[in-house]
């Protein structure tokens, strides 16, 4: 028994030798998941600004290029159409090319958009940058908070999980509050910024190690999990929990969309697909693309009124990433939806106000 077991042991060493267990009391060194998650993050600071875009814009725009409402409506609406691809092709993608990969053709897609902007001088240009800003979101939208995860430790997860979401507020934000200073082009010129930044950025950091062990390769996921967790720290337990998940998913058999109508998934499924469809259906992207115009019909300054819409979308995201582990989630999604119930009653009734 005890020579097999022998025998063994240094199978698994061949195999493995990278699993060698490295100093156990060193504490892992994280930097590189912080800047990891940094630089991932300005995909969601991509779309949160890219979001935002259209409302101080609206004004500008239709003045200098002569669009009409309808017309500029289009340009406003034209990104939720690229996102929709985006968001069908986004797992195909991350899975083929990598989530560096799929972070990298999605911040070009937008670098893209962002230049037929600048440089539009009819509608047609700047519904083909906000299409292809669209379709670069879509998979963003997808890979970032995938990516973030797979990269950050157990204990970590929570609390960088809710950078995808800050970091989507503070780009809409940041949009608002530099839009009232500056021109539509110039805007358009600071949504290149994040792209600029998080194509370079993917240069100096590792792949996702949970996608390379899908692909497996060995060494480079070796590499990528010690560069992440520093060259002292023991990765060998995470090692082969991430490759025994990958095995186990593989395993599994390949699901259908009626696996989703199983009396086992149908409660989950329609909580919720539910919850994010009435996200939308609710119009909050049609207050969030217009707020600059629903000010100004309104006799607001609409120039105060985005940059304290702005303030407010950052505080309460910011109160929401501190008490959801606290609370719970059902608790904050009933006030939020009650806080949604009375605006838009609001607005609705403002709206009617005018035309009595």
């Amino acid at each position: 028994m005890e020579k097999g077991h022998d025998h063994h042991e240094e199978e698994v060493n061949v195999k493995e030798p990278f699993l060698e267990r490295r100093n156990e009391g060193q504490e892992d060194a994280l930097h590189m998941v912080f800047l990891s998650t940094a630089v991932a993050v300005c995909g969601s600071f991509i779309f949160g600004s890219s979001i935002g875009y259209s409302a101080p814009a609206q004004y500008h725009i239709m003045e200098e290029l002569g669009l009409t409402l309808s017309q500029y409506s289009i340009f406003g609406s034209t990104i939720t159409i690229g996102a929709m691809v985006g968001a069908l092709t986004c797992g195909k993608i991350a899975d083929t090319i990598g989530r560096k990969g799929g972070m990298s053709l999605s911040s070009i897609f937008c670098t893209f958009g962002w230049i037929a902007i600048i440089l539009a001088k009819n509608p047609e240009m700047l519904y083909l940058g906000r299409l292809l800003i669209g379709y670069g979101i879509g998979n963003l939208s997808y890979i970032v908070p995938v990516f973030v995860g797979e990269i950050t430790p157990s204990k970590l997860r929570g609390a960088l999980g809710t950078l995808n979401q800050l970091f989507i507020i503070i780009g809409l934000s940041a949009s608002y509050v530099i839009g009232t200073f500056v021109g539509w082009r110039t805007l358009a010129l600071f949504g290149l910024v994040p792209c600029v930044i998080l194509l370079f950025g993917l240069l100096v950091i590792p792949e996702s190690p949970r996608w390379l062990a899908m692909r497996g390769n060995e060494e480079e996921f070796e590499k990528a999990l010690r560069k992440l967790r520093g060259p002292n720290a023991n990765i060998y337990e995470e090692a082969h929990l991430i490759k025994d998940n990958v095995a186990a998913l593989q395993l599994l058999p390949k699901a259908t969309v009626m696996n989703l109508f199983d009396r086992t998934n149908i409660r989950p499924v329609f909580i919720a697909v539910g919850l994010m469809a009435f996200q939308q259906i609710i119009g909050i992207n049609g207050i969030v693309y217009y707020s600059s115009f629903i000010f100004r019909s309104a006799g607001f300054d609409p120039h105060l009124g985005s940059i304290l819409y702005a303030i407010i979308q950052v505080i309460v995201t910011g109160i929401n990433a501190v008490l959801v582990d606290w609370t719970g989630r059902r608790p904050l999604l009933l006030v939020s939806a009650s806080g949604l119930l009375t605006g838009s009653l609001l607005t609705a009734i403002s709206f009617l106000l005018k035309v009595l």
